[in-house]
């Protein structure tokens, strides 16, 4: 069927309903649009949910995701994320796809509907104005035939009134034949332009009119397939992204079976295990005997011989302060009352390990005087562990050791941190190795850049370097201590020890640095039994002890002249022959000697090594 042959007298109708048709396409564009609207604000709103609970960084609560629920918890936070994403991609997909392409399209349509209504009024146009030039011809020739009609009985009467001249008679005669022409000459024009119309009149009907109105029609139908395959496309863009959200909830199932109680039990033993044991238990006192009163195993200090007498304030006390420490007592060994072992605890020095602790001697009155606030009150087997340590260091401190933890979270914290000092150390030898490799481009390119200007940046670098592995060997000495396999460190580390004391004194006057280690990695104040002059001598003679020269493992030969300016460093000539007595551990650096009392690191690559295959532990990392 045909708008052209069966809507041909219908061109308003068809007007409106076109305009109807865009209508209803901008109405949908319109619904598309809000729907894009909404996608986004959901996806904002999931993603804003997301980050809400995602754990603070450096906070409490990165530490808590470490447990399998918390870590699915954490998955769920993410697959959110691309959760959120998906309606992000719905919104975006349905703006490039539908509402862009159909607004340029309804643009487009109006266009199109603007042209072909244009066409039509204009054919309307042509045939009204045929139709008025039927009516004028019309109207001339029904005057001329009424005007030649009345001209013609004129005549007559004339012609019959005798008392009428010839001349007026005869000039009757003519106006008649002049009507009579002009009457047919309206006839003929009449004649002409009522053919004439009815022509235009077919061609308009039965030609442009139907023309128009099929485009028109066509013009429609397109912008119906148009809309309908917008809705599918609409459905489509969901559906596509259906496989992706059903991947992020299997991810969420799967991390929810990821959860294992077990694991997360483990975990909070490894969390808070202090690695002390159990006390022991607690001795009968007999008071029915006052001068032999004993004292339990759990009391704050070691029991002490007979007759021995009370010490004063500032005097020297035997043993150590560590709590829940055992001696092994002697049965014939008598003990003192409590109060009496309580006050010689509270009115003891603690050690002087070197000239650092000098310095502690007010910190040493605020250890007791905060001492004393936590136990008033306290029955002596209440007085714990963590209330001597708290008293080590000011309120809201935290010693750089980490002596404030318990023995297994201690150790914990430091192999942390010597992972985190090795990371950077690594980072920092990959940028010294990249600027290394840049140098020796311009060295071997002068055109590309000049060489000396990257010495600063590896100066600077390999100054890093060695602080961070002085920093890491300082937390390595105190895990080893923690874990009990360091009981004395070597020269080299006693002096890049020293060496970053002195770059940074912050950190001399740490709590840890006061206290050593007891087998079990608690913490101990041992009192000496000489005087301070005694103990200062023999700590600071402990500090140079030397140790046997490590053996050589092969020779090196210098290949370019190096100046050791770093301490731990020694100079060489390009083409010197030394020995080797540590090899490169990955960091860069080789030990050599040249004789018994000069020897110290280089760079590895300024030296060719040729390590003994026989000596024990030759290994090359080269």
């Amino acid at each position: 069927m045909s708008w052209g042959t069966e809507l041909w007298d219908q061109f308003d109708n068809l007007e409106k309903h076109t305009q109807w048709g865009i209508d209803i396409l901008e109405k949908y564009i319109k619904f598309v649009k809000e729907r894009t609207e909404i996608e986004l604000s959901y996806a904002k709103q999931l993603r804003n949910l997301a980050k809400k609970y995602q754990p603070k960084k450096n906070s409490k609560e990165e530490e808590e995701y470490r447990y399998t629920a918390c870590k699915a918890f954490l998955s769920t936070l993410n697959e959110m994320n691309d959760y959120a994403g998906q309606h992000e991609v719905i919104s975006e997909n349905m703006t490039s796809n539908i509402t862009v392409e159909l607004a340029r399209y309804v643009q487009e349509l109006k266009q199109e509907r603007k042209s072909y209504f244009h066409d039509g009024r204009k054919a309307q146009q042509h045939i009204e104005i045929c139709w008025k030039q039927l009516e004028s011809s019309k109207r001339r020739f029904e005057r001329d035939c009424k005007e030649a009609d009345r001209a013609q009985q004129y005549f007559e009467k004339m012609d019959a009134d005798i008392n009428v001249t010839k001349a007026d008679v005869e000039k009757a005669r003519q106006q008649a034949q002049m009507r009579h022409q002009m009457a047919e000459d309206s006839k003929a024009d009449y004649s002409s332009t009522l053919q004439k119309f009815n022509h235009e009149q077919h061609e308009y009907y039965h030609t442009h009119i139907p023309n128009i109105f099929q485009k028109i029609q066509e013009m429609e139908e397109r912008r119906i397939v148009r809309i309908g395959e917008s809705m599918k496309t609409y459905a489509e863009v969901d559906r596509q992204v259906i496989p992706i959200i059903g991947k992020c909830l299997d991810e969420i199932v799967k991390a929810a079976e990821s959860i294992d109680q077990k694991n997360d039990s483990q975990l909070v033993i490894e969390a808070y295990k202090s690695g002390f044991e159990p006390p022991g238990d607690i001795e009968f006192e007999d008071y029915t005997q006052p001068m032999k009163r004993t004292v339990s195993d759990n009391s704050l200090s070691n029991s002490r011989g007979e007759g021995k007498p009370e010490l004063k304030f500032g005097g020297k006390s035997k043993g150590k302060l560590w709590p829940f420490i055992k001696k092994n007592k002697s049965p014939k060994q008598q003990k003192e009352p409590l109060s009496h072992r309580f006050n010689e605890f509270m009115t003891s020095k603690p050690k002087i390990h070197c000239f650092r602790s000098l310095k502690r001697g007010t910190q040493s009155f605020c250890f007791h005087k905060e001492l004393m606030k936590r136990t008033i009150g306290k029955p002596t087997y209440a007085f714990e562990a963590r209330d001597y340590v708290a008293c080590l260091c000011p309120q809201g401190a935290t010693p750089e050791d980490f002596s404030n933890l318990p023995p297994e979270q201690r150790r914990k914290k430091l192999q942390q941190k010597v992972d985190e000092l090795n990371k950077e150390i690594q980072k920092e030898m990959d940028q010294r190795d990249a600027i290394t490799k840049m140098k020796d481009v311009y060295l071997k390119n002068p055109q590309m850049g000049d060489p000396a200007s990257l010495d600063h940046k590896l100066t600077e670098v390999s100054q890093n370097i060695e602080k961070l592995r002085l920093e890491a060997q300082k937390f390595e000495a105190w895990l080893a201590e923690v874990e009990g396999r360091l009981p004395a460190r070597s020269e080299q580390a006693r002096r890049q020890s020293g060496m970053f004391d002195a770059q940074n004194p912050a950190t001399v006057n740490s709590c840890a640095q006061d206290r050593e280690s007891s087998p079990d990695g608690s913490y101990t104040e041992e009192q000496s039994q000489e005087g301070e002059g005694k103990v200062l001598a023999t700590d600071f003679d402990d500090e140079f002890d030397e140790e046997e020269p490590l053996p050589a493992i092969g020779t090196c030969k210098a290949l370019y002249t190096f100046e050791g300016q770093n301490e731990g460093t020694i100079s060489v000539v390009e083409g010197e022959t030394l020995y080797v007595i540590e090899e490169d551990k990955g960091d860069g650096w080789t030990r050599i000697r040249r004789n018994e009392d000069e020897e110290g690191y280089v760079p590895t690559s300024y030296v060719e090594v040729y390590l003994d295959k026989n000596a024990k532990g030759a290994k090359t990392y080269i």
